[in-house]
């Protein structure tokens, strides 16, 4: 074996275990509810928008059922490791692409590397929210992207190509852009097979009309409504959130968690000129990674997962570029200081976990809240805005609470009739609702501790006192369940 092709497996392998450590130790997050309950309920042969809610295009509920199902109690920490898996996937494909581009094997692990030392891809892998995914397929097709542009596409590398980024796009909306981009280019150079390509995305687009077929308005209300409107009603209160320059802010912060600021810098130097084969490959990836930051800017307001679709072609770009025209002295120093910014927040949740790995806590709560459970005689589905503590419980969500916190603490955004069809419940409605109540309702969740807001949860509380319902202690004393009466 080459010692070359040996030193990036050994360091690809490393970057695995550090980013499946990192899954097991990063902070619990509320953001990652309704990913995991999405999982579970179709892992038990549900679908998302018939029979429950899901704010966001459907693709990963369906692939990540499977796991669901085989991590059992624990699929909470499983999917956190399928995402590191993915995370690393991405990795390897922005160093193969690299290669493809024509950058040696050097500057190819560079890239690769200082992609990896990014907080907004550390964040997004090491949680089990619907990035990873995403990230990994749009970084499984730039290899093919820059094959072909380097004259070496066939009809099965575009419809590859076509597959992954339709298949990015049915995971997470926003990588719809880069996807697009990709296709407009490819009519304006032929040598990407547009027709291949664009058959390549069929199957994709057929699952996604089919799925938005089992309830079109839920459908619409979960991929678009709820994400353009939704935002903007909980910010009211803090309306300098969702202004430009809050945006503009917390870009640069994100971007400067990491080499990404100094790589969009550095490859702004770089122009594609010449026949050499990277002044092809170099103007499809712009287009990929203009697209990417206009993706990136479009939400309000920012936060870190949304510049992922920049990642994958900017570290490309970066690589093949430091290739061509190596970065001075300051350059390198000044991406070293930015790569261990991006490391900071990833290393201090590591140290934090020494004691207490958050992980193996979580399914220490969810055995705690089973056995309140089982000595209450709790069988049927929890009402809960922290579902995904369920699975260590051997419980299943109530389907109308599938989406976590985050449509309950909407306000008549729908009303009651389309939400009893969509399967939906907010605060406000939950008097009208729970004329058909869950079997037990679990409070505690959704506190400081999970980046929630415990006010959402005493509301929950609030209704269950008011209805007499019967309080069960949980032991660890983060969690209150309340049993409805006799």
């Amino acid at each position: 074996m080459r010692p070359d092709l040996t030193s990036a497996r050994l360091w690809l392998a490393t970057a695995m275990l550090l980013l499946v450590a990192l899954a097991l130790a990063r902070p619990l997050d509320h953001d990652e509810s309704q990913y995991v309950a999405a999982a579970v309920l179709t892992a038990q042969g549900n679908l998302p928008y018939r029979d429950f809610a899901y704010l966001q295009v459907p693709l990963q509920p369906i692939l990540f059922a499977p796991f669901a199902w085989a991590f059992g109690d624990w699929a909470w920490p499983g999917l956190r490791i399928v995402n590191a898996l993915l995370g690393t996937a991405a990795i390897a494909f922005v160093y193969r692409a690299a290669r493809e581009g024509g950058a040696a094997v050097r500057p190819a692990l560079l890239g690769a590397g200082l992609f990896a030392c990014t907080d907004i891809l550390l964040f997004s892998v090491g949680t089990a929210r619907n990035d990873a995914l995403p990230v990994a397929l749009l970084a499984a097709a730039l290899p093919l992207v820059i094959r072909a542009a380097n004259d070496r596409a066939t009809r099965w590398t575009a419809l590859l190509a076509g597959l992954l980024l339709a298949a990015a796009a049915a995971a997470k909306i926003s990588f719809a852009l880069p996807a697009a981009a990709y296709g407009i280019y490819a009519l304006l150079d032929r040598r990407h097979r547009p027709l291949w390509l664009a058959a390549g995305t069929l199957p994709i687009i057929l699952f996604v009309a089919a799925s938005a077929s089992w309830n079109p308005h839920g459908f619409m209300f979960g991929v678009f409504e709820f994400p353009a409107v939704a935002p903007g009603q909980y910010y009211h209160d803090r309306p300098w959130k969702m202004s430009w320059l809050a945006k503009a802010l917390d870009t640069l912060k994100f971007l400067a968690l990491g080499p990404a600021l100094i790589g969009l810098l550095l490859t702004s130097r770089v122009r594609w000129r010449g026949k050499w084969g990277q002044a092809q490959s170099g103007r499809a990836i712009d287009w990929m990674l203009w697209a990417g930051i206009i993706a990136a800017l479009l939400p309000f307001p920012t936060w870190r997962q949304y510049l992922l679709p920049i990642l994958p072609p900017l570290f490309v770009r970066l690589a093949i570029g430091w290739h061509a025209a190596p970065p001075g002295r300051r350059a390198r120093i000044a991406l070293v200081v930015f790569a261990c910014a991006g490391l900071a927040p990833s290393v201090e949740a590591l140290v934090r976990a020494v004691p207490d790995v958050p992980m193996i806590e979580a399914i220490r709560q969810g055995r705690a809240i089973g056995a309140a459970m089982d000595a209450g005689g709790v069988t049927g589905p929890v009402a809960t805005l922290s579902p995904q503590f369920l699975p260590a419980a051997g419980r299943m969500p109530d389907p109308r609470f599938a989406t976590g916190p985050f449509y309950f603490r909407s306000h008549h955004l729908l009303d009651l009739k389309i939400e009893a069809v969509d399967r939906l419940i907010s605060g406000d409605t939950l008097e009208a609702h729970f004329s058909r109540p869950p079997a037990a309702i679990l409070i505690g969740g959704e506190g400081k501790w999970t980046s929630g807001d415990p006010a959402l949860d005493q509301a929950l509380e609030a209704w269950a006192k008011r209805n007499g319902w019967r309080q069960t202690s949980v032991e660890g004393g983060r969690f209150r369940l309340y049993i409805k009466p006799l």
